[in-house]
């Protein structure tokens, strides 16, 4: 019996985790927050469906009435849309701008990804395991 013990104590002893300490960080891959533009609300739900459904996004807010004002075709215009707001991660950044670009009715959509630089570490770890 002392000789199962001892090798119980030596292979639980390789799953003990090792306490962080100030000098040990952990790595936490890129998280970004992409604007993207649609002219109404179904085009935007049906965009924010397809990427969470593909795992590109962790989350899509949806801003109803957004009044943009814009150069298109050497002519000021303004018009209504819905502003999406897609968390992702820096390994979904690429796939998400091909789904979306590739799907979106607009000629030249927006799509402008900003990385998150700070933010609740909880929540950002919850969009780095939402996403494919």
């Amino acid at each position: 019996m002392p000789g199962r013990c001892l090798i119980l104590n030596l292979v639980l002893s390789c799953y003990k985790r090792k306490p962080l300490n100030s000098r040990t960080t952990v790595k936490r891959p890129a998280t970004y927050l992409v604007f993207v533009t649609a002219p109404d609300a179904k085009t935007a739900r049906r965009l924010a469906q397809t990427a969470l459904q593909a795992k590109l996004a962790a989350c899509v807010n949806l801003v109803p009435r957004l009044e943009s004002h814009y150069w298109w075709h050497d002519k000021i215009e303004r018009g209504a849309e819905v502003l999406m707001l897609f968390k992702t991660t820096n390994a979904c950044l690429s796939p998400l701008k091909k789904c979306v670009l590739e799907k979106h009715p607009y000629d030249n959509p927006e799509f402008v990804a900003v990385k998150i630089d700070s933010g609740s570490p909880a929540y950002l770890d919850w969009i780095v395991s939402s996403v494919a």
